[in-house]
């Protein structure tokens, strides 16, 4: 089972124009490592190194494809010895998270699938438009996958007042204000809690 789930997420990835929902296994899975990623990648595919991290920060990551951006995975890892335990991924536009989530999509429609609203944090700050999922069809995942998205706003009717949308502050996804701003998806990832904290 996972040869076939990790043959398929690999060609998700290796395929143009194929737009392939990935699990929560496999190379995705709660137990992935680097090891398994150049299993299936292969090893030129495969890059392991410091690379830019929130707040101006750096941190070690795996990166698939990093030539290619369209196709690029970025691993980051709880266990950075072992490299494996993920921490989160990164998805490229090409794939889809659990429940069809994927970037491009307007808020509307990621509030759809999920059922019911949920709270996205305020924009123009390093974390604005960051959001998770407490509850709804995009929370409890299989085996504490966690699903992560970040959204961005588009261009504003005229005289728009956006202001009350900015800053370290929650909204709902169902707030009128941010239909009028044409926010839709440009960031997802799905990681997993630390191993000290699972289950």
């Amino acid at each position: 089972m996972l040869a076939r789930a990790s043959f398929f997420a690999a060609l998700a990835v290796s395929t143009p124009g194929f737009a392939e929902e990935i699990a929560c296994e496999g190379v995705f899975g709660i137990d992935s490592s680097e090891a398994r990623l150049i299993e299936i990648y292969g090893a030129d595919n495969v890059v392991t190194g410091i690379v830019p991290g929130p707040e101006g920060t750096e941190m070690l990551a795996t990166t698939v494809f990093p030539d290619d951006p369209k196709r690029s995975l970025q691993f980051v890892w709880w266990n950075e010895e072992a490299l494996s335990d993920p921490s989160y991924v990164e998805l490229p536009a090409k794939l889809s998270a659990p429940g069809g989530v994927h970037i491009g999509q307007p808020l509307a429609e990621v509030e759809a699938i999920n059922g019911e609203p949920f709270t996205l944090l305020g924009f123009g700050w390093d974390y604005g438009g960051s959001a998770g999922f407490e509850t709804g069809a995009l929370s409890g995942l299989p085996d504490g996958c966690i699903l992560n998205v970040r959204f961005e706003y588009g261009e504003s009717p005229e005289g728009l007042d956006t202001l009350p949308a900015m800053g370290d502050k929650e909204l709902s996804s169902n707030d009128p204000l941010l239909a009028q701003m044409q926010v839709r998806l440009y960031a997802v990832s799905i990681g997993y809690p630390h191993p000290d904290f699972r289950d």
